[in-house]
């Protein structure tokens, strides 16, 4: 059993900067991919970030890339998501997840992850 919990979102102006954490307890989850999704209001939940458990392998969503980067420290058992450059389309709920999957499957599918955060808000103005 693993327990993922999101902090650090809130509202900020567009251009704007944001820092997401999230902690895992109950497990280490330095042997595993992690990965940030989103959930906007009416809209389904989609790929933001994931990154392998050395954490020399990254990817992103197109629409994040440039600006997101996500990172780890499996000292810590903590995810991050540095969100700069922030735009409206950017607001939504935000979750990480983790694959506790050994070998790594397709770390940028809902499918591939069995534990999820409650998810932190993440709110852009214009």
């Amino acid at each position: 059993q693993v327990q993922l919990v999101e902090s650090g979102g809130g509202l900020v102006q567009t251009g704007g900067s944001l820092g997401l954490s999230c902690a895992a307890s109950g497990r280490t989850v330095s042997r595993y991919a992690m990965g940030w999704f989103r959930q906007a209001p009416g809209k389904e939940r989609e790929f933001v970030a994931a990154i392998r458990w050395s954490g020399g392998t990254t990817y992103y969503a197109d629409s994040v890339k440039g600006r997101f980067t996500i990172s780890r420290d499996n000292a810590k058992n903590t995810v991050y998501l540095q969100m700069n450059s922030l735009k409206p389309e950017d607001t939504a709920v935000y979750y990480c997840a983790v694959d506790l999957n050994p070998l790594g499957g397709l770390i940028t599918k809902r499918y591939a992850y069995e534990y999820w955060g409650q998810g932190t808000q993440v709110t852009v103005s214009s």
